[in-house]
């Protein structure tokens, strides 16, 4: 497959600049999940990587719920001018595992088992903004469930999700603790 050559004039930029992932261990020592996802939302700390890179921020912190804002860009379209729908899959990812996250004590953290993703409208310029939230639903010893979801500015729902997440490091709560 040969290379697309951009015509002269019609290239366009974005330039990302994120902190650096491995210093975030010792910045979130000593805090618990909700103190860290607060932190991020507050700016105190960095958020990950992939929200500078995609250009998600954290707008709510709150224990068994998060949400990621996300203004609409021309550099996440498809080839058909909508939002990629890997960048809502990643928002949705990582609100939901921030959800879980605020739930964790100190040491603890979290991975992704499966998600799971249903894309009902598309997201356009015309839609704008766009917001993902997520809900933990049930908090066990080791996995936690959690619902998400992503909504236009108009209320409309634009998908949602499902997804079971791996609790990683130390964990004192007992198994099925009811989440919020």
């Amino acid at each position: 497959m040969k290379d697309y050559k951009i015509p002269a004039g019609e290239a366009r930029e974005r330039t990302v600049a994120w902190p650096d992932p491995s210093k975030a261990a010792a910045l979130t020592a000593g805090l618990s999940g909700l103190e860290i996802m607060r932190g991020i939302r507050d700016g105190r700390l960095p958020g990950p990587s992939m929200a500078y890179l995609i250009g998600f921020r954290c707008v709510k912190a709150e224990p068994g719920e998060t949400e990621m804002r996300l203004d609409y860009g021309q550099s996440l379209e498809n080839t058909m001018g909508m939002l990629h729908g890997g960048a809502a899959a990643t928002m949705l990812d990582t609100t939901m595992g921030c959800a879980a996250h605020t739930m964790l004590p100190t040491g603890a953290g979290i991975i992704t088992l499966d998600l799971t993703i249903t894309y009902l409208r598309p997201v356009t310029a015309r839609t704008g903004a766009i917001t993902a939230s997520g809900r933990v639903i049930n908090a066990g010893r080791r996995t936690i469930y959690v619902g998400g979801e992503v909504h236009a500015d108009d209320g409309s729902l634009m998908a949602h999700a499902v997804g079971n997440f791996s609790v990683v490091g130390e964990r004192s709560r007992t198994e099925g603790a009811a989440g919020t």
